[in-house]
């Protein structure tokens, strides 16, 4: 049975990561920190977990200890808005974290890296749906990291022979999303609603959106494990809708009445984005398969229970 590490796998989509690669028949190894993983996520399941930070030069000795066949590197600081206001802590944890699971990585001659990067690579889109070969030109710090640690894989690619999947999610959304913090846009609407309470609009709500469910993600995910090819492609539905049809739609799921009210728009947003999938679908032979209203009732349902 081959082993797989998945860093921040008790996390949104780690956890789900971790359910698929079990279904696949992997071993798994978890780590994570907890900063914002959680332990209920993974309870019960018959895998491996470390409590160990990717920051500390230790998580080295530990990846390399385990002996894995693959890593999946999900572990992250995800804030756009954090990694404006902490530019140094963002670099801490995207870029020097993801340079030790590299580094571990080849260490452990591990047959492949897959990485989490996303569609922050690319920036304020020039032209829609956005392909692979779109410009990469971030808005944030955190885009920036993403972009970096990208470099660094193919670098290391080059130095190493390590090979890596590079996969840019769009915006991911499902059950055990954390609407506390940053939060997917999904899980704060779905959460207020619950609570009888008006989510806030960032902007005038027009800006708009590709949202993928989260099982489709880890589909993806777990996939890009086998890839024959060293890649980078997007992990999409390449379709996309406004912030304002979003909460409409979530509004009538959660059966609510209640109006959003609106702030004003955050720096280092981007206003619109669609991703391609096609590259996905056919180097993965992988297509999401979970539709908009299908995995909204599921994530409003979960933050009701």
């Amino acid at each position: 049975m081959e082993k797989v590490i998945v860093t921040g796998g008790a996390g949104f989509i780690g956890s789900h990561v971790v359910e698929e690669c079990l279904r696949q028949e992997y071993k798994v190894c978890v780590i994570d920190n907890f900063s914002t993983g959680h332990h209920e996520n993974i309870a019960g399941l018959p895998i491996d977990v470390y409590n160990a930070d990717v920051t500390d030069p230790n998580v080295m000795n530990l990846i390399h200890a385990l002996c894995p066949d693959y890593i999946i590197h999900l572990a992250a600081q995800v804030s756009v808005a954090q990694s404006l206001q902490d530019l140094l802590f963002d670099e801490e944890v995207n870029v020097k974290g993801s340079l030790h699971v590299i580094k571990a990585a080849v260490r452990a001659a591990a047959k492949k890296i897959v990485f989490a990067s996303s569609a922050a690579v690319y920036g304020n889109p020039v032209t829609l749906p956005v392909t692979e070969e779109h410009p990469t030109h971030p808005e944030s710090p955190y885009g920036l990291t993403k972009l970096t640690v990208e470099n660094y894989l193919r670098l290391f690619q080059k130095i190493d022979h390590l090979p890596y999947s590079i996969l840019r999610f769009a915006n991911v959304y499902g059950p055990r999303q954390d609407a506390k913090g940053e939060g997917g846009v999904v899980s704060i609407f779905a959460d207020r609603l619950s609570r009888n309470l008006p989510p806030v609009i960032y902007g005038d709500g027009e800006q708009t959106r590709d949202f993928i469910f989260v099982r489709d993600v880890a589909s993806a995910v777990v996939k890009a494990l086998k890839a024959e090819k060293n890649l980078c492609i997007n992990i999409s539905t390449g379709s996309s809708l406004s912030i304002n049809h979003l909460f409409r739609v979530i509004r009538a799921v959660a059966g609510s009445n209640i109006n959003p009210v609106y702030g004003p728009a955050r720096p280092g947003d981007i206003r619109d984005s669609t991703l391609s999938s096609e590259e996905a679908q056919s180097l993965l032979n992988w297509k999401p398969s979970v539709n908009l209203d299908q995995g909204l009732r599921e994530t409003v349902l979960f933050s009701h229970r």
